[in-house]
């Protein structure tokens, strides 16, 4: 109940300080700059000028306090020892170079991304296309995107009691090896198979991320001109030339843009394996990586913080070509 009214307090305070900022903000800058008098338009002109700046104002400060500022303490923090009382320069990057756990988290995400991204934008584009075709539509829709509403902690808890092991011949209350031994097979403890358990750790993520997909790539067929697919039918197109032919060509653009956002997403998967693995079996990624140096046992945080600014440097390229196509698509 104490948090209920905290957060009611807390929204209270925040839609109550925007209004009392632009509604004082605004009254101050008339006063400066009256819109009447002899310099009605100069005054006018001045005021628009800074009147935008008024309103970005308490966003750029929180962004820069929330965003920028940890990019730059993160960066100093990565050039110090474990507890920052020595500078080490690039010892600690370098030290993760040579590290065998760095290698194969780096090995796994560049899996994930090869993966990932890839199904779940093709899975969800053929859901997007059948979906668009059958009557029941958009209850398969909803179907599809329900995952998006689950955490990837609560996804993982799914997963992992899908995956849950018993030994041969006792109760299985994990669906898949209950499918299995009901089919005469034995029991499996998938998340410790190595190399396929980072496949079944995939599936999670690609199982959320499909409705995703789904959802933005529908839009995007719906906005493809009637009169091209029109012109195909008439010309003899078969149904797969429609789509592979016309359809997939002119929304290109979306998949890519979908694509790069999933793999931003990838790039910082943490929740699913930390969840289910918790990096174990040769499972580890970067951000859980980073997390154990950051958190667990004796805290480095040296080298914790050189894998967040390395996971960065990885992050940023992919979110800026994203941004630039997006606005591309838009124009």
């Amino acid at each position: 109940m104490e948090l209920f009214w905290l957060a009611v307090i807390t929204i209270a305070i925040g839609v109550f300080g925007c209004v009392a900022w632009f509604w004082g903000s605004n009254l101050i800058l008339d006063r400066i700059y009256p819109p009447r008098g002899p310099n009605a338009g100069d005054n006018i002109r001045k005021a628009n000028q800074i009147r935008p700046w008024l309103f970005l104002g308490p966003a750029i400060l929180f962004l820069g306090i929330y965003l920028v500022y940890p990019i730059f303490d993160s960066l100093w923090r990565s050039m110090h020892n474990a507890r920052g009382s020595e500078f080490v320069g690039l010892s600690n990057y370098a030290w993760h170079m040579g590290d065998g756990k760095f290698r194969e988290s780096m090995r796994n995400n560049l899996l994930w991304l090869l993966v990932v991204p890839a199904l779940s934008t093709l899975f969800g584009l053929i859901a997007a296309q059948l979906t668009d075709r059958l009557k029941w539509g958009n209850i398969g829709k909803s179907l599809i995107f329900m995952p998006m509403a689950i955490s990837f902690v609560g996804a993982g808890v799914i997963w992992k009691f899908i995956y849950e092991y018993r030994a041969p011949g006792e109760t299985q209350i994990g669906l898949l090896n209950a499918i299995v031994q009901a089919l005469g097979g034995d029991p499996q403890l998938w998340l410790t198979l190595i190399p396929w358990n980072n496949l079944f750790l995939m599936i999670v993520l690609v199982w959320i991320q499909t409705g995703f997909a789904m959802v933005i790539l529908s839009a995007a067929l719906r906005g493809i001109p009637e009169e091209t697919i029109e012109a195909a039918i008439l010309d003899g197109a078969s149904p797969w030339q429609v789509f592979f032919k016309i359809k997939v060509p002119q929304i290109m653009g979306t998949i890519a843009v979908v694509w790069t956002t999933i793999t931003i997403v990838v790039l910082k998967v943490f929740d699913i394996v930390f969840v289910m693995t918790n990096g174990q079996w040769g499972t580890q990624v970067l951000a859980n990586l980073m997390y154990d140096w950051m958190f667990r046992g004796t805290p480095d945080y040296g080298r914790g913080s050189a894998i967040a600014i390395i996971l960065m440097l990885l992050v940023t390229p992919i979110m800026i070509w994203n941004i630039v196509n997006a606005r591309r698509e838009v124009r």
